[in-house]
Order: C-alpha cells, then structure tokens, then sequence
C-alpha cells in the first residue's frame, strides 16, 4: 500500500541519497509529456519540503519548459537493490539560471562551487507531497560504472560549443515552448532567422 506524506522525512533523504539514478516527470496543460532519467550526484535536499538538482545540457530542454508554462514537476527513486520501495516527490518545479546569485548560492553551499562539465541550469522542486510504494514489480539490478559519455562531450564542446548548442537545440521544447534559458534578444534572433536542422 503507498503512503503520503507532507513533507521530506529524515528516511526519505537517506533512501533517495543512496540511488544512483532518479527520474523526473514533468508536462505542460498541452503536449508530450517528459520523463528523463537524472544521475542522484546532482541531486540535494536543502530542507523538509525543497530539493534541486543541478542539470546538465542534453539534447532537449522540456523540463524546463515545463515547469516555466505549469510547474507540475515529479521526481521519482526506486530501489533497484535492498529492500523493494519506490518514492516519489510530488510539487511545483522552477527553473534557477545559471550564474544568477541564488545559482551561485547554491552551487557554493551544495556543490562546493564545482560545477560538472555542460552544467546548464537548476532545477527546484517545491515538495507538497511525498509518496512510497512497494516497488515489488522493480527488478534487481547491478550498477557496473558510470559512462564518461556526457562529460567527455561536454569537454569537447568547451564553454562556447556548449552555449552555441544550447541556443541551437535547447531554445524550444518539441511542443514549442520557452525553457527560459536564452535571454530575450537571442530568442527574437532564432525567431528571425531559425536554425537549420543537420541531416
């Protein structure tokens, strides 16, 4: 049987810190809904009802897209091994910029000011609802290592590579929506003249 709770208790933080990956789920009133698999080291708990973690570039944006046009967010951690259990955080989701004071706050006192290669922006969630289950029906699995993927691209692109992606791929979500991530002169420029898609 699932049980909710109000707010983020001291053995819900101890589960989710010791995933290795949690999922979030977010949608706007109208479209595709998003779900996207987040590695647990860019996740933190500042308190009972806020959490954030620190997102990286990747090829879309709808996250963040999502909370700006609704806020519904829905990050979710299971047990793939120990004792079975799912857990999920229900609430509002906002998008914090990269290099604002609260971004900089944050990455000091949560991330001791490092930052993983392609870092893009914050995403916080404002918990209303917590919620275990069973997670009986989630198999075992064995963690092997992480992949160098990501961090090897994004140190590839370097700083300027990464933000010419991110104004060329990330400015849109698939249903067309604002992720918040361009300032406002850059989005009237992909307006005037958008980018060509490569083949």
């Amino acid at each position: 049987m699932g049980k909710q709770f109000p707010s983020i208790e001291p053995s819900h933080r101890e589960f989710m810190l010791k995933q290795r990956i949690f999922f979030n789920a977010s949608a706007a009133r109208d479209g595709r809904v998003n779900l996207s698999p987040r590695d647990v080291a860019s996740f933190r708990v500042l308190g009972p009802g806020t959490v954030v973690y620190l997102d990286r570039t990747g090829s879309g944006n709808e996250t963040a897209a999502h909370v700006r046009a609704h806020g519904h967010l829905t990050l979710m951690f299971c047990a793939f091994e120990g004792p079975p259990l799912i857990l999920r955080l229900y609430g509002r989701g906002r998008v914090i910029r990269r290099h604002t004071p609260e971004y900089e706050a944050i990455l000091a006192s949560e991330f001791a000011s490092i930052e993983p290669a392609g870092a893009r922006q914050m995403i916080m969630l404002h918990v209303d609802r917590v919620q275990t289950s069973c997670g009986y029906g989630v198999p075992l699995f064995e963690c092997v290592s992480e992949r160098d993927t990501l961090d090897r691209w994004a140190q590839a692109k370097g700083e300027a590579g990464l933000e010419e992606y991110r104004r060329l791929k990330n400015a849109r979500s698939i249903d067309g929506l604002d992720p918040g991530l361009l300032e406002e002169a850059e989005i009237i420029a992909l307006c005037i003249s958008p980018p060509h898609s490569s083949a």
